[in-house]
């Protein structure tokens, strides 16, 4: 309530300082001015007489008269002209000025009150962003943006967004921020991980050959990091090691705490591994020659079924990868050349499978 009151004496303050020149009389002659002016005339009236008695010629009669008005502007050029005004004319233009300069704040105030919120009580900003939490998180991250985008070499900067860009899944952008906190503040585990996860995901879910050296440095550094272990299980999962990947979730879920929050996807994750452990585990008591036969007619299968059309980036990276184990060179470059083309529209998976053909030695098949 104080702001609009310091606001309305302000308008008023302004109005007052434009209304009283304008509402006052204009003054008279000065008793300069009037003296300058009876000067002017009796000097018209002795060059009049000179004139008479033929003293002076019409020409020098006509130049001392404009001499004469000379002084008389030069004596009166800083004093007020007499006005004349009557005073019904005064009070018209004081009417005049009054109603102009009310208008303005009448126009102020009407205009708000049909778009504005006067019926809002005062807000601080601190309140109003805390009743818009979306509007407060754009603009932290906003700021950020800004500080990184002038101080792009601030990796703690990159670290606190990096996170943050990982949850959006803006996960191209959360690569290279995590990058950026390793190259300029240095590899931890825990940005060696995040780094991992990002490029994991950007590629479909896929353990990409970049994705493992992430994870091996960020185990290096600590071998208990549950991210970095658990994507080295998916990685097993997608060589086709299925026990191996069920026996490290399972030991990263022997040594998680009680109330550790990824649990559950860790034992969702374990439980479809487990459904077809009964017959994985006999194909593997089988002897070799008959165990390699089993192992072709499931990778066949998968290439039969893949053949028909669709197939997800984790399907044809499954099946290319077990053709490659097989020492099936040929059939492994004609699948990572059929999923390149089926999967052509998503820039993601063209990587992936542009990093898949690297990490198992298929250039040929891109040409």
């Amino acid at each position: 309530m104080l702001i609009w009151i310091i606001f309305a004496a302000m308008t008023g303050a302004a109005v007052m300082a434009v209304l009283w020149p304008l509402g006052r009389r204009a003054p008279a002659l000065s008793a300069d001015t009037a003296g300058a002016t009876a000067l002017y005339r009796a000097q018209l009236a002795e060059i009049d007489r000179d004139l008479g008695r033929k003293l002076i010629g019409a020409a020098e009669a006509d130049a001392a008269k404009a001499e004469a008005a000379r002084r008389l502007l030069r004596e009166t050029a800083s004093e007020a002209v007499p006005t004349g005004e009557s005073e019904p004319a005064l009070r018209r233009r004081r009417a005049a000025s009054a109603i102009a300069l009310s208008c303005v704040p009448l126009l102020a105030l009407l205009i708000y009150g049909a778009y504005g919120s006067p019926t809002v009580p005062d807000q601080p900003l601190a309140a109003r962003m805390k009743g818009n939490p979306a509007q407060d998180f754009e603009l932290a991250l906003a700021r950020i943006e800004s500080h990184l985008a002038a101080n792009p070499t601030d990796g703690k900067g990159w670290t606190v967004l990096a996170p943050v860009y990982l949850r959006q899944g803006r996960f191209d952008d959360a690569t290279k921020a995590f990058a950026n906190a390793i190259r300029y503040d240095g590899a931890t585990t825990e940005r060696l991980g995040g780094q991992a996860e990002a490029q994991i995901l950007a590629a479909g879910g896929v353990v990409t050959a970049a994705a493992r050296e992430s994870l091996a440095e960020a185990l290096k550094l600590d071998p208990a990091n549950p991210r970095a272990r658990f994507f080295m299980a998916v990685a097993q999962e997608q060589d086709g090691q299925v026990p191996a990947a069920i026996a490290s979730l399972k030991a990263l879920l022997a040594d998680a705490p009680a109330d550790a929050p990824w649990t559950a996807t860790v034992r969702a994750r374990l439980e479809g591994l487990e459904r077809p452990a009964a017959p994985a585990d006999a194909i593997a008591s089988l002897p070799e020659a008959e165990r390699m036969s089993a192992i072709r007619g499931m990778v066949d299968g998968l290439a039969a079924r893949l053949a028909e059309g669709g197939g997800s980036l984790a399907d044809w990276s499954r099946l290319i990868r077990s053709q490659a184990v097989l020492g099936e060179r040929e059939a492994a470059q004609k699948s990572l050349s059929t999923a390149r083309q089926r999967l052509a529209s998503d820039q993601a998976a063209a990587s992936a499978l542009d990093g898949l053909r690297g990490e198992l030695g298929l250039q040929e098949a891109g040409r």
